[in-house]
């Protein structure tokens, strides 16, 4: 997936305004099946997953028994197996974590990664527009829910999903077929459809980031739990044990000490994953993600601070090289699409 094509501002602004295609095929697709393929995703995610129905998906943690997030990943139930999606990076990471837990249990675990393609459409058009070029009826699909559908011969999975703070879906295809799709959805004959444009992986960043959408190696991380991620939603610690539950459990019994947070800073420099953020003259924490915000104009931040410097409203300072910028701590997301 390119960084840009266009432009990142031009091509982030006119996936809030019109709908975007991205190639995301760098994220791992994963199928779990067998008879204690439940048992096992309900072991080693923090999301319940009990009782899933087909068509469903839901957003999970992996950690490890300390609490540290191994990946964070989507689950879906089909008719007869879970379908995982995880991040690239970390593909290798988790299928060997689920074949260790699998061991002593009934379950197959098959990486679908190469034989597959993943393609995000995301946008207010988003639906409209693939229900036009494709002929699919998808309006009545709800959000995090899935159905598999058969198109130019091909079963195909669609998600209504996406990593935008948008509507939109994502599309599971054969790799063969990604030759046929693309051009389709994009039209790339002698007339390019002035909708629906692709964005590279620089507009994806500054869209997740301004939804509040955490990103593996910035707001998660084997250092830190999902708690502390300020992911807690996901995290059934009052509904069933999973690996890592005690160590979370025992932390939000104490109260945890640092968590991360959304900062709103003066200006409009950049602040960068790592730079310190400070409070009285005193490092209190770091940046994670940072960008000059397309929609919102302004400069956001998302940041590791300690408490009790994580209140929303708290003032702090982002350390630019010697020279303090004033932030504040603000709630999550910066943006959230009217409905």
């Amino acid at each position: 997936m390119p960084l840009l094509y266009r432009g990142i501002v031009e091509e982030h602004r006119h996936t809030r305004s019109a709908c975007s295609v991205f190639d995301v095929s760098h994220m791992g697709r994963l199928a779990v099946r067998g008879p204690d393929a439940e048992v096992l995703l309900q072991h080693v995610c923090t999301r319940d997953l009990a009782g899933m129905e087909p068509g469903v998906s839901r957003y999970a943690h992996i950690c490890r028994e300390d609490g540290g997030i191994l990946d964070d990943v989507i689950v879906s139930r089909s008719a007869d197996h879970f379908q995982v999606v995880c991040n690239g990076a970390n593909r290798d990471k988790i299928v060997a974590w689920l074949s260790r837990h699998a061991a002593s249990r009934n379950v197959e675990i098959e990486d679908h990664t190469t034989a597959t393609a993943m393609v995000a459409i995301q946008g207010p058009q988003a639906i409209p527009q693939l229900e036009k070029i494709l002929r699919l009826s998808l309006g009545d699909l709800k959000r995090y829910h899935f159905r598999e559908q058969v198109y130019m011969t091909f079963r195909i999975s669609i998600f209504r999903s996406g990593y935008t703070g948008e509507d939109g879906v994502e599309l599971v295809l054969p790799v063969n077929l990604v030759k046929l799709a693309l051009p389709a959805l994009l039209g790339l004959g002698d007339e390019r459809d002035p909708i629906i444009r692709p964005a590279g992986l620089g507009a994806r960043d500054s869209l997740r980031l301004e939804a509040g959408m955490p990103l593996y190696g910035h707001e998660l991380s084997e250092d830190w739990d999902s708690l502390t991620a300020s992911q807690g939603w996901c995290v059934a610690l009052d509904r069933k044990d999973f690996i890592g539950a005690e160590a979370m459990r025992k932390l939000k019994a104490d109260g945890l000490r640092r968590r991360i947070v959304g900062l709103e800073l003066e200006g409009r420099r950049t602040a960068r994953q790592g730079f310190k953020v400070l409070a009285g003259g005193s490092e209190i924490g770091f940046v994670t993600s940072g960008v000059l915000s397309p929609t919102l104009d302004k400069s956001i931040a998302t940041a590791m601070v300690n408490a009790p410097h994580d209140a929303v409203g708290a003032q702090v300072e982002v350390d630019f090289g010697g020279k303090p910028t004033l932030a504040r701590v603000v709630k999550l997301p910066f943006y959230k699409r009217a409905d």
